[in-house]
């Protein structure tokens, strides 16, 4: 089984001067949970190499025992300083993708048109995709038969007073949760930092960090009922 992980290439959080780019929890849980499982992994981004960490996930409060495994992994660092250029690869060549979040997808990723394009062929080619935490909102452009692929279905993501708490409400671009409702998604929640995974058919939705690695259980799922009934 393939999977492709896409993550981000932007590094600058709106015009604070601070720095963002993908969340360490976000893309090592769902990478360890896809490796045990025995899946091929590819990893991606726009502009290939290195993708930008944001600091704050790299924090002892953001540690986790799949962050440490990371950190003590040189081949998934390795990996992880080597990603392919989105351009370069083609949803034909894999099984599912899975965005992990951070704010930075919000600028790059979200009005990227290989990505845009690249999750439309996935999904039109009856293969699953996910989202966690603030990549749920790489879909605001994304179509399915010219409806927003998220109208009426059930979803989740990063929430306004996620948002709030972490006081950057005024300074991404568009607030995951508002962006979702506007789409027609069914938005669901949970109180706070605490896990939830939606499934709804091909698409599975993860609302913050906490959920990466129950939004790659679900993948992983999705993947093996659809395997079961071909």
């Amino acid at each position: 089984m393939k999977i492709l992980m896409v993550l981000t290439s932007h590094d600058q959080l709106g015009n604070t001067g601070k720095k963002t780019g993908f969340w360490l929890e976000e893309f090592a849980a769902p990478y360890f949970t896809f490796l045990d499982a025995g899946v091929t992994l590819t990893v991606s981004s726009p502009k290939g190499g290195q993708p930008p960490l944001d600091p704050k996930s790299d924090t002892p409060e953001g540690k986790t025992e799949l962050t440490e495994r990371f950190k003590n992994d040189p081949a998934a660092q390795k990996v992880l300083a080597n990603t392919v250029k989105l351009d370069t690869v083609k949803a034909d060549d894999y099984d599912a993708v899975f965005y992990p979040g951070g704010h930075g997808p919000m600028w790059d990723l979200a009005e990227d048109r290989r990505s845009i394009a690249l999750i439309e062929s996935f999904y039109n080619a009856g293969k699953p995709v996910a989202f966690v935490c603030h990549a749920p909102g790489v879909l605001r452009h994304v179509k399915v038969n010219g409806e927003p692929l998220v109208k009426g279905k059930r979803v989740t993501g990063f929430t306004n007073s996620e948002e709030e708490a972490v006081q950057l409400t005024k300074v991404v671009p568009f607030l995951v949760e508002d962006e979702l409702k506007r789409l027609g998604g069914h938005f669901e929640k949970v109180d706070d930092w605490q896990p939830l995974s939606i499934i709804d058919g091909r698409l599975v939705t993860g609302q913050n960090p906490a959920s990466s690695t129950a939004g790659a259980r679900d993948l992983l799922k999705v993947l093996d009922q659809l395997h079961a009934s071909r």
